[in-house]
């Protein structure tokens, strides 16, 4: 179980931005720092709005609008420890999308991967513009992996299959915050196929295909920044 402050779902999503958020220009993607965490969250926020506002109350919201200090300071903390996160921008600086990954946790080692894509989160004013799998290349390459994502995200479960993920038959129901909803494990056991994707950018640190090594586990946690494992 993981410790974050929020207790927030594991799975990752490819979720709708607030209104305005659209891209105004090409996008940078790089590793996050200390001071990139309370942009980065606001947007994970506005991205949760989005994708799961007809499956989660608005007290749901307040309760995470109302946790940010301490999710802001539990992030720091585990970038500190050595943890991975990638952010996207655009021209004016604003957070597009970030990735994060981790290695597999002990429960899913019947999946036999290595590697867990514990979150991957972009707006929807960079959907269509290859930006998700620029990510998701920047923070895991090519390696097989495994991701959780909701039973309910089909948007998500079709960007992962396009990326060579598929359902390997695990899922699990989700408690407390997100009781009443199911994730279902997806698993990609080869290299990634080849996706065409938008040309790389200038300015960012991280070409399609290229490996980025995963962060170590916090003191005392198996999870990421963000990941909310839970």
């Amino acid at each position: 179980m993981s410790s974050a402050p929020d207790c927030t779902v594991r799975s990752a999503t490819t979720g709708s931005a607030t209104t305005g958020s659209a891209m105004t220009g090409p996008a940078t993607i790089r590793r996050a720092t200390a001071d990139d965490i309370p942009a980065t969250l606001a947007m994970k926020l506005a991205a949760w709005r989005e994708t799961y506002a007809d499956q989660r109350p608005a007290a749901f919201f307040a309760r995470a609008e109302a946790a940010r200090e301490q999710e802001i300071d539990w992030w720091r903390r585990g970038l500190e420890a050595g943890a991975e996160l990638w952010i996207a921008l655009d021209d004016a600086g604003r957070v597009l999308g970030c990735a994060g990954v981790g290695t597999a946790r002990e429960d899913d080692a019947d999946a036999r991967v290595g590697r867990e894509l514990q979150m991957l989160y972009v707006l929807a004013g960079a959907h269509g513009t290859g930006l998700g799998g620029r990510l998701m290349d920047a923070a895991l390459g090519a390696h097989p992996a495994l991701v959780w994502v909701l039973e309910r995200n089909p948007r998500a479960h079709a960007f992962f299959r396009k990326h060579g993920f598929v359902p390997d038959g695990r899922i699990e129901a989700l408690a407390d915050d997100w009781a009443g909803l199911r994730e279902v494990r997806l698993v990609r056991r080869i290299a990634a196929p080849a996706v065409r994707r938008a040309p790389a950018q200038p300015g960012d640190t991280a070409q399609p295909g290229s490996t980025a090594q995963t962060g170590e586990a916090q003191p005392g946690d198996t999870a990421q920044p963000g990941s909310g494992r839970g």
